[in-house]
């Protein structure tokens, strides 16, 4: 009687030793579930690139004058988006520091026709 005791005691303490860990996160478990893809988005801290040379403008508006031109490439930086009373989309944008020497009183905001 003992005996059988000592293996049924030894057996279950086996068999929950070996099956517990299939349900701890480090486990065997994943891999029988279903496991969504983790949906990632654009942070607001990552500046976008102008994808052509186009001109900041003083105001959301064809017709405000242009203060400066931008290079392909200039990291943006989007503070704001409107849109005007003929439907047309605008960003107010901030260029961040590309070049290695940018001048102090150099404009760094102005509004883009998106």
């Amino acid at each position: 009687m003992q005996r059988l005791t000592f293996f049924l005691r030894w057996g279950w303490l086996l068999g929950v030793g070996l099956l517990a860990p299939v349900d701890l996160p480090a486990g065997g478990a994943d891999r029988y579930r279903t496991h969504q893809p983790e949906i990632r988005r654009r942070e607001n801290h990552s500046p976008l690139l102008a994808y052509k040379v186009t001109q900041l403008r003083a105001a959301p508006s064809s017709f405000a004058p242009p203060i400066r031109r931008l290079p392909m490439g200039t990291p943006l930086r989007v503070l704001r988006s409107w849109q005007d009373s003929e439907g047309k989309y605008w960003l107010q944008v901030e260029t961040t520091c590309s070049q290695l020497v940018e001048l102090p009183f150099s404009i760094r905001r102005g509004w883009l026709n998106a």
